[in-house]
């Protein structure tokens, strides 16, 4: 893919081009999956501790040199409800900025979207649930009111030449109601991508997700979809252990993006006992295993995992985060 795709002849490229360009080789080659590396936001924004805006920025910024190509910084959202995104002006405007990774951040509202065309961003994230009741708890609307407000925002995107992501929580369980229908999954990926977005990320957002439980989803999408699942990502949380599992069944079915979190950073404030997002580590390891490219350096993101770790005196959740940092220490005496 790289003989085809350097990234050295895509730097010439305009950054709407290049994404094109990069896009179209990642579905075109089986071997190659890309990652997201959602920590800095959906990671940060769910743990207690607060950083400073410096420490979010060197973490960023020793993201982006590892051959990570997207990372998602932040969110403009009201200090209010997310403190721990209080600083995103400041952090989208610290960090350092690397030809061939976009770095997306959440927008919620139109608000969201003029704070982040001010701060310069070039890439946003939209999204909607497929639980009425979470969707309630998490944005106080309706699934048909949350899909009126991100159709405001995409379509003001639109104007601004800004690329948008769709995400679509709780797609196989919600912690109010339970399991919930594939059908509402994809009504809502259905309209998101009609709006224009390139990308659907599907999250298992209290990890409650079992192989053949993401299978029916998936079934339901490639329906929709005249059997094209290029334009889906997985998002798994790992509360039950079943992240990687679920992983492997997207694989099996086309999917080629996947979401993850160094040293397995976050989880959900609106369900008790949810853990955080796969590790990237982790999710590295597997993809590595079964023969796959990612682009991304295993041992820096390791590295990575644990300065992170120790800045928010928190518990490594990455085994194989944990297992490479023992074997060093060990290699060391």
């Amino acid at each position: 893919m790289i003989e085809l795709f350097s990234r050295q002849a895509t730097y010439i490229l305009p950054s709407s081009v290049r994404n094109c360009v990069w896009n179209y080789a990642i579905r075109q080659f089986s071997d190659f999956v890309k990652i997201v590396e959602v920590g800095p936001r959906d990671g940060l924004q769910n743990e207690k501790k607060i950083l400073p805006t410096e420490v979010k920025v060197n973490f960023i910024d020793k993201l982006s040199a590892t051959g990570l190509r997207s990372i998602e910084v932040t969110s403009f959202v009201s200090p209010k409800w997310v403190p721990q995104m209080a600083d995103n002006h400041q952090v989208f405007q610290h960090i350092k900025k690397r030809n061939g990774v976009s770095y997306p951040v959440l927008v919620p509202n139109l608000k969201g979207l003029q704070s982040a065309i001010a701060a310069g961003v070039k890439e946003i994230a939209v999204f909607g649930a497929a639980s009425e009741t979470f969707c309630k708890m998490n944005i106080n609307c309706s699934i048909e009111e949350s899909v009126r407000n991100f159709r405001i925002v995409v379509e003001e995107a639109k104007k601004h030449d800004i690329r948008t992501r769709g995400y679509i929580s709780c797609i196989v369980g919600c912690p109010y109601e339970g399991e919930t229908k594939p059908a509402t999954t994809a009504h809502l990926a259905s309209i998101m991508l009609d709006l224009g977005c390139y990308e659907i990320s599907l999250g298992d957002t209290i990890g409650v997700g079992s192989p053949r439980k993401i299978k029916r989803v998936l079934n339901e999408l490639f329906h929709i979809s005249s059997n094209d699942m290029s334009c889906y990502a997985l998002h798994c949380h790992d509360t039950y252990g079943q992240a990687l599992m679920n992983i492997h069944v997207g694989l099996e079915n086309d999917i080629k993006v996947f979401d993850s979190s160094v040293a397995g950073l976050g989880g959900c404030p609106y369900a008790a006992g949810a853990s955080g997002n796969v590790a990237t580590e982790d999710l590295l390891y597997f993809l590595q295993g079964q023969g796959l490219e990612t682009g991304i350096d295993l041992d820096e993101i390791v590295g990575i995992g644990d300065y992170i770790s120790k800045e928010l005196n928190r518990i490594n959740q990455s085994k194989t985060g944990v297992a490479v940092l023992a074997k060093k220490n060990r290699q060391k005496c």
